[in-house]
């Protein structure tokens, strides 16, 4: 559930999750990927003791 919740409201998963739905990725998959992507920032917030900056990736 918290990765549906970060495609609506976080804009660094929505912007991968739009962009891998346009590649031809299905909803499930782009959905799994979310959730991995949100695994990988709690690693490093808890790891580096920082909070959490936005950084969205220009697309190119």
């Amino acid at each position: 559930m918290a990765a549906v919740v970060s495609v609506r409201h976080n804009p660094d998963i929505a912007a991968q999750y739009q962009r891998l739905l346009a590649r031809g990725k299905s909803k499930m998959s782009a959905l799994g990927a979310a959730m991995r992507k949100l695994v990988h920032i709690a690693y490093g917030v808890l790891k580096h003791q920082q909070p959490y900056r936005q950084q969205i990736a220009a697309e190119g």
